[in-house]
């Protein structure tokens, strides 16, 4: 087991909510920053500083949520959440006397192509085209910006994280409605200017046939916890199961879980009126999304949860948990 201070940066997220009292529970010492609700808010550099000075391990996680319309004023923020509070740990780290050994900072398996034809790994997965991908690279780009020769720097390259809460949440309502079938795409109006800005999803793969690669929320703590113990990893690491799935199999498993026999498919035109009502985009549902494991898997990390159903099956038991504890 590692020891030191944990610094999170992002840390009232999904992620940093489900990272905080575990690494508490090891006995270790551990800084959150936020824009609120946290021990340090962002643009306090001084803070920051002297929190990331000394510090065994830092974890940027910050950025606003994806799930949103992809408005120009939405689209500048979540670039703008993600690029200032990695130039700010940069900085902290860049300063500190005594910096830490390794800085683990969110990326995403968007970065890569829309994938139908094979999995992407590090080694030979192409980098995609349009908005999501631009910010994809652009939060890399920040991570290694600058020289940092004594702390070990990790994208971790995160697929749909599963988990209590997270996405399972609006797709269990959907499954119990009914609506629980496979996301078909198809054709769908994109105007100029959502193409120019790379913001509109072309047609892919039809009747749910679009690639889902998934990780649980245990094994991506998991994940940052193998990283510590070893220093041979560094990069972009792919944070995903060994066993993705395409929409049709991840939707029928959500089903099967719930004990919900009927589950009616949804074609692209009622999952962009949804899109809109919801103020979202399809891209997260649309996407294919293939990707594998490789530099994990060569290391040797075990997933706990590597099978979908073990993984939404946890989830939903862990959801029932915590509806309970709130009523008691």
């Amino acid at each position: 087991m590692s020891a030191g201070r944990v610094v999170i940066g992002g840390s009232t997220g999904f992620m940093g909510r489900f990272l905080l009292p575990r690494f508490r529970a090891e006995g270790r010492e551990v800084v959150t920053i936020s824009r609120s609700g946290a021990d340090i808010r962002w643009g306090d550099q001084v803070e920051i500083d002297r929190a990331v000075d000394g510090a065994a391990l830092v974890i940027g996680l910050a950025g606003k949520s994806v799930n949103c319309r992809y408005t120009p004023e939405n689209r500048a923020e979540i670039f703008r959440s993600r690029l200032d509070t990695t130039a700010s740990l940069s900085t902290a780290i860049r300063r500190a006397s005594a910096p830490p050994a390794l800085w683990v900072n969110s990326s995403t398996a968007t970065i890569y192509r829309h994938a139908e034809d094979r999995p992407m790994t590090e080694s030979t997965g192409e980098i995609g085209t349009g908005f999501s991908v631009e910010v994809a690279k652009a939060w890399e780009k920040a991570l290694f910006a600058d020289e940092l020769p004594s702390t070990r720097r990790v994208a971790l390259r995160s697929t749909i994280v599963l988990g209590h809460g997270g996405v399972l949440g609006p797709v269990e309502k959907l499954a119990r409605f009914g609506l629980g079938g496979s996301q078909y795409d198809g054709r769908w109006p994109v105007s100029a200017a959502r193409r120019a800005a790379g913001t509109g999803h072309l047609p892919g793969a039809r009747r749910g046939r679009q690639r889902f690669s998934w990780v649980h929320i245990e094994d991506v703590a998991r994940i940052i916890e193998f990283l510590e113990q070893t220093p041979s990893l560094d990069g972009p690491v792919n944070a995903a199961s060994p066993h993705p799935v395409d929409n049709a199999e991840f939707m029928a498993t959500v089903r099967r879980v719930l004990g919900v026999r009927v589950g009616v498919p949804m074609p692209r035109w009622m999952l962009e009126l949804g899109a809109i009502g919801m103020r979202t985009e399809t891209e997260l549902i649309l996407k294919s999304r293939w990707v594998l494991p490789e530099k994990l898997a060569a290391a040797g990390f075990e997933f706990r949860y590597p099978t979908l159903e073990d993984a939404i099956r946890e989830s939903f038991d862990r959801s029932q948990v915590a509806e309970a504890e709130s009523v008691a």
